[in-house]
């Protein structure tokens, strides 16, 4: 497996119900099953797939790991020398399997390699790993039931399928055999169109897109009371992002997770229809279907309950290990136990996510985490989106200081302390705030603390210092 022979059972079953849709363009499942075997023929052991979002796309990636056949899938917003780099290391280090122009669409050994997966986010040559076809067929069973994944849904994942989440939800669906839909581009009112017109029921995206189809949607009377899911990951939800999202599809059930491309699925919960969020939480649910969960510390020793170290996972949903990066940190093995370096800690509410160590700050000999700072502020009325970084300081080593996007006019200091009383511990709580006209962001659109901290530096006039 994973799921070729699943291609083939639906297109058998139901050959000329959809089994892909993209921006109107639509495939049967006997026109992916036979466009696919069709170019099997002309498809080497290793492909480098790199195209914009088009359902020649599902074509192409089912006939590149047909057999023992592995795919490297490139975002194609990546620059023409990273995309030339990146597909020489392919070509140069991927294990070429025997393949035969007689070969059919079917899949190859469970343990067998199927895709090299691209670590995102970096300036420079992203890190690969592989997975085998086994790991793969387990997420699917492990995700399929965690989020309740029926035939007769239709998913919409908006996204690039270059990105691992989208890329994933496919093949999902493909497995499951049921309709999967993505667009050329993400776009707020086509995405609202195809809720209203294809009677989607089911969404799979980042916090971001969730946040602006909501209140979009609320604003223009777009209805999604059809949608019973809502899958998030890439950072925790918000309090603003669920309140909207709540209102926008009221009969959806929100499931967020953690997770990371080398892990796979680790934790998640599903907030149900008419159920209230825990404002301000780090928390992720608890285990997912076939991953055991345990906190530990550099040696690999498990930490006393409570306590909070290293989040490492052993499932059969881990990847083989990195094909090209690997530094000995980035993705570490305590016999058996797999981690990616995120900190966090098990409450009896179940898994608690921190963050990156890299991202710690140390006041006055305690740690403080920013994302559970940046988590608590966006939960306090008033506040649109929240950052925290460490800022040097004297006496502390370090001072925890914030930067706030007001939601609607003002807001003042007095107002963010008062609101973190009660969902955040006193000795994490910012000892200075400042207005924001935006988030900073670097140029690849990642939220960035230390560019908070210059702007803090240089008195850039998109922060203002919130006296008082």
């Amino acid at each position: 497996m994973p799921f070729l022979d699943r291609i083939q059972r639906w297109a058998d079953d139901r050959p000329d119900e959809t089994a892909v849709a993209v921006a109107g363009s639509r495939l049967s499942w006997a026109d992916l099953r036979d466009q696919a075997v069709a170019l099997v023929p002309h498809t080497p052991s290793v492909t480098t797939l790199c195209e914009t979002n088009s359902t020649g796309f599902a074509v192409k990636f089912a006939a590149a790991v047909s057999g023992e056949r592995q795919c490297a899938v490139l975002d194609p917003a990546w620059p023409a020398h990273l995309q030339d780099d990146i597909a020489g290391r392919v070509a140069a280090t991927a294990r070429a399997a025997a393949v035969a122009a007689e070969d059919g669409l079917a899949d190859g050994p469970p343990g067998s390699p199927f895709l090299i997966g691209l670590t995102s986010g970096t300036t420079s040559v992203p890190k690969a790993f592989t997975r085998s076809r086994r790991s793969w067929q387990q997420s699917f069973d492990a995700s399929i039931e965690f989020f309740g994944l029926r035939q007769d849904d239709v998913t919409l994942a908006a996204g690039p399928l270059a990105a691992s989440l989208n890329l994933y939800a496919l093949a999902e669906c493909l497995y499951a055999g049921s309709e999967f839909q993505t667009l050329e581009q993400f776009d707020v009112g086509d995405v609202h169109a195809a809720i209203t017109h294809d009677h989607v029921t089911r969404l799979v995206l980042v916090p971001t897109m969730l946040r602006m189809l909501s209140e979009r949607g609320l604003t223009g009377c777009v209805d999604a009371s059809g949608i019973r899911s809502i899958i998030c990951a890439g950072s925790k939800l918000d309090a603003r992002t669920l309140e909207a999202a709540r209102r926008w599809a009221p009969n959806a059930t929100i499931y967020e997770y953690y997770g990371a491309s080398e892990l796979s699925f680790v934790s998640g919960a599903g907030l149900g229809a008419g159920r209230p969020p825990a404002v301000g939480s780090t928390c992720i649910g608890r285990p997912f279907p076939g991953a055991e969960v345990s906190i530990r510390d550099d040696a690999g020793r498990p930490v006393p309950d409570g306590g909070y170290g290293n989040i490492c996972v052993r499932s059969g949903m881990v990847s083989d290990g990195y094909l090209w990066g690997d530094d000995g940190q980035a993705l570490r093995c305590f016999d058996g136990w797999y981690t990616v370096g995120d900190q966090g800690y098990l409450g009896p509410d179940g898994l608690h996510i921190l963050g990156r160590r890299a991202d710690m700050i140390l006041t006055a000999g305690r740690n403080v985490y920013p994302h559970e700072v940046e988590l608590a502020l966006s939960a306090v009325p008033g506040v649109s989106a929240a950052i925290a970084a460490g800022m040097p300081d004297d006496l502390r080593g370090q001072k925890v200081v914030a930067g706030v996007v007001p939601s609607h006019g003002g807001i003042t200091a007095t107002q963010l302390r008062a609101g973190l009383e009660d969902i955040l511990a006193r000795d994490k709580r910012p000892l200075h705030y400042f207005i924001l006209a935006e988030l900073p962001v670097t140029d690849r659109g990642k939220v960035s603390r230390n560019l908070l901290l210059d702007w803090i530096a240089t008195r850039d006039p998109r922060v203002r210092n919130l006296a008082g």
